[in-house]
Parts: C-alpha cells; sequence; structure tokens
C-alpha cells in the first residue's frame, strides 16, 4: 500500500486503455499520467484509492525511445489529446493492444486476427468540427477548450488537430462578443447568451458553417458578425444559430435559425455527396472515414445481389456506400433529421435501391423481420454504448450470412461480440483504424460470419 504525497520508484509494465502508464508497488496498482511502458520513473502519490493509486511523474530514471515531446504547448492542461508524447508509430500500436486486449478479456475471443492500426500519413489538422466553449475568464470572454478534468476554459490559438478556419470562426465571434459586450453563459448559473462555438468543414469541397450556441434567439449586431466571417473565410456557406437554453452538457439544442446562407453543407467521400446539418452525425476525419468504410464494405463482400441492413445509419453514409455494390439497403436511424438527410443524399447520388426508417434499431428491426424482410448482410455502427440485446437476438433469429460490426469503443463491441459468438456467429478478423490520432479513441471494424450448422 502507499500513502499520498509519499514518493516511490515505479517500473511501467503496462498501460490503460486510456493511456496511463501502469506499475506495481507490492502489488498495488499505480497509474501515472504521461507515462510509457517500460518506462522507470520516480513518481508522487496524489490520489489513493482502495483498489488503485494515482501518480504524477517527477523525474525520469529510464525514458521510452517511443517518448517525444509533444508538439501542442497547451497539452499538459488541454484535455482534448493524451497520446501526444508518444511517437505516432507507438499510438498505433498501442490502439491496436487496446482492440486485442478488450476482445480478449471481454469477448473471449483469444484467437480472432487483429491487424495493424490503419493510420494517417499526415496526422494533423484532420478534424472537420469542432466545439469550442464559451465562458468568461479572469480578464473577459474566453473560449477554446477544457482543462483535463474540469470545466476551465483554457485559451488555445491554434489547435494542431483542428481545420485552420474552426480555430479563426472561434476567434472572429470571441472578438464580436468582446466588441459588443455580448454576456456569455455560466455553467453554475444558467445565465448569458453565448455558449459555444461550433464549425463543420466539408474538407472536400471546401464549404464552411458556424453554428453559434445560444440561449436565445437573439444575437446583437449579428449582420456585422456574418460580414465579418464571410471576409474572413472563404467559401463560408452558412450561419446557424442554434438555440439551447436547458441546464447541463450537451451541446447543441434542437432548434436552429439559419442566419446566413444555406441550412446545410455539403461534403463528398469517395464518389458521393453528403448534406450536413448542423444536428446530423458525420464522422470528423473524412481522409480516414473513407478507409473506414471501404474496409467495412470490403468485409460485406458485396456482389450485387445481397440485401443490407445498415443500423445506427445517421445521414446515410455507410448505407450509399453499400447500395453502389448492393441489391438493396435498409437503414435505420433515431434521429429523424438525420433520415430526412439520408433520404435526400439518397435522391443527390441517385441510388435508387434504399430504404430509410425512422425508430431505434432495437424497435425496427423487429418489426420488419415480422414484415419479412431480412438482410444477407447487416452492419452497424452504433454509438459507444454498443448495441441492445434485443437488436443481438434479432439478429440472431434472422441470421444473415454477415454482420460487419463497427465500433467507437472496443469494451462495448467485445460485449457484443461475446453474445454473438455465443450464438451462431464467428468473428473472423479485426481492423482497427486510428480515426482520431493523438487520442485515446479507435475505430474498429469486425467481420463476423455465421456458422452453418
Amino acid at each position: 500500500m502507499v500513502s499520498k504525497n509519499e514518493i516511490i520508484e515505479l517500473e511501467i509494465t503496462g498501460m490503460t486503455h486510456e493511456g496511463l502508464g501502469v506499475g506495481k508497488k507490492d502489488g498495488f496498482a499505480i497509474f501515472v499520467q504521461g507515462a510509457i511502458d517500460g518506462e522507470k520513473v520516480r513518481a508522487k502519490i496524489i490520489k489513493v484509492l482502495k483498489n488503485y493509486a494515482v501518480a504524477r511523474i517527477e523525474e525520469f530514471l529510464e525514458k521510452s525511445s517511443s517518448r517525444v515531446e509533444p508538439f501542442c504547448p497547451f497539452y499538459k492542461r488541454c484535455g482534448g489529446c493524451s497520446l501526444q508524447h508518444m511517437t505516432y508509430e507507438k499510438t498505433l500500436a498501442f490502439k491496436k493492444q487496446v482492440v486485442t486486449d478488450n476482445l480478449a478479456r471481454i469477448g473471449g475471443l483469444q484467437d480472432i486476427k487483429v491487424h495493424d492500426t490503419l493510420g494517417m500519413k499526415d496526422p494533423v489538422n484532420y478534424r472537420n468540427k469542432a466545439q469550442y466553449p464559451v465562458g468568461m475568464g479572469k480578464e473577459g470572454p474566453v473560449s477554446g477548450f477544457f482543462a483535463r478534468r474540469s470545466h476551465d476554459i483554457i485559451e488555445i490559438k491554434d489547435c494542431g488537430i483542428q481545420h485552420p478556419f474552426s480555430d479563426i470562426a472561434r476567434d472572429l465571434v470571441l472578438e464580436h462578443i468582446k466588441k459588443y459586450n455580448i454576456p456569455v453563459y455560466n455553467e453554475e448559473t444558467g445565465e448569458g447568451l453565448i455558449r459555444h462555438v461550433v464549425s463543420k468543414i466539408g474538407f472536400n469541397t471546401g464549404e464552411v458553417m458556424v453554428v453559434i450556441v445560444a440561449t436565445k434567439p437573439e444575437i446583437p449586431q449579428k449582420q456585422k458578425l456574418i460580414d465579418m466571417l464571410k471576409t474572413k473565410i472563404p467559401n463560408l456557406k452558412s450561419v446557424i444559430l442554434n438555440i439551447n437554453n436547458t441546464r447541463g452538457n450537451v451541446i447543441l439544442g434542437k432548434e436552429n435559425i439559419t442566419l446566413y446562407g444555406s441550412d446545410t453543407i455539403t461534403d463528398c467521400l469517395g464518389s458521393l455527396f453528403f448534406e450536413i446539418s448542423p444536428l446530423s452525425f458525420y464522422q470528423v476525419n473524412p481522409v480516414q472515414t473513407e478507409i473506414l468504410y471501404n474496409k467495412a464494405i470490403e468485409y460485406a463482400g458485396l456482389t450485387g445481389e445481397e440485401s443490407v441492413f445498415d443500423l445506427y445509419c445517421g445521414i446515410g453514409t455507410i448505407s450509399l456506400f453499400a447500395a453502389q455494390k448492393a441489391k438493396r439497403v435498409i437503414g435505420v436511424e433515431v434521429v429523424p433529421e438525420a433520415i430526412e438527410a439520408a433520404k435526400r443524399n439518397a435522391v443527390r447520388n441517385r441510388l435508387t435501391n434504399t430504404e430509410f426508417y425512422v425508430g431505434k434499431a432495437e424497435e425496427i428491426v423487429p418489426q420488419l423481420y415480422k414484415e419479412g424482410k431480412t438482410a444477407d448482410v447487416v452492419i452497424v455502427d452504433p454509438p459507444r454504448k454498443g448495441c441492445d440485446e434485443v437488436l443481438l437476438k434479432t439478429l440472431i433469429d434472422m441470421a444473415p450470412k454477415k454482420i460487419v460490426y463497427v465500433s467507437c469503443n472496443p469494451s462495448t463491441l467485445a460485449r457484443d461480440l461475446k453474445y454473438l459468438t455465443a450464438n451462431g456467429f464467428e468473428a473472423q478478423e479485426s481492423q482497427p483504424v486510428d480515426m482520431f490520432p493523438w487520442t485515446g479513441h479507435v475505430e474498429c471494424v469486425v467481420l463476423m460470419s455465421r456458422v452453418e450448422k
């Protein structure tokens, strides 16, 4: 056991799935922020809990050859990236290990082939969406990112993973707030007007949307703000006022007012065009998204004769990729606005072999199955909580030839695969994709096939 403020020497023998180094003192686990497996450190205990302690590095005794200097000056304070102290190659190996460990430990899948993580050639400025909180600092309004494990806003001028236009949009809105003394939101009291600045960028079309999240449907001197944004941001296509007057951490409200331009912007993936609204889900890394979706379609093995279900389909991105090679695609999504966008995207891309349904997958799919609508291939891309058990039971009854599981959370992925492999499916291979360089997150595609009885 250790005590708070004690300084100990520690050998880092592993890493958590969040990227913390792990060492042990007399069998007691100690987590160390910023440590890499293989290193030896002198660390100060800063928190002691029942089953583990947390420590801070005081001195390196032996450094890993994978250690590098973070390229962001705000790295130690900001909560956005957590792996910049490693080489990029090390982060890719770490993410492969995270997937492998979860599939083995939670899913009981010891023998599944996990491929090397597919990384980026240039893993900077890759995000097409930014969400900057706005608040009051010591010297006036500030906007940036929350500090690690807090809601204190750090002013970050140039973020190395965001598109440069996102930083420009944030700075212009903040300049407007200061110039006209516009009240900013206070999380504790719920008072104030401007809460967030959100930007969305079509990487392949160049189109830019700026969303200002406010508690009321009006911004002082809004035309001057629009004129400034138009002057400083080439190809600005849309300025949206989003109304969110609820308390809590949800960033966007349900009401949008278009202040300038169109209600949506457009981006393309491969040969397909997609309409993006303030509320629609669209993968934040377009370069890696194309790689991810192509891998999913490769695993699906479509020949033009298959019926495909795309569950949690969003605005129909994977659905339309599949529709180019399948006989029929049915997409299911709980967000009505996303389904309307999916239908418009299908029309725009002249794909007539698609159907889209609004509702929870665990409610819609059983109903479709009762009506006699089945799939040869099912693609699922659920949120972090994974698939509902009712849905998994229906897929087992339906018995498609293949299930292609796209996941942003290896632990819930492993849980769902364990259930499916116990009920007639075999997990054949897994491909991690680095959608979020320098963070602890990893996307993964798994191919499952029905076991013939």
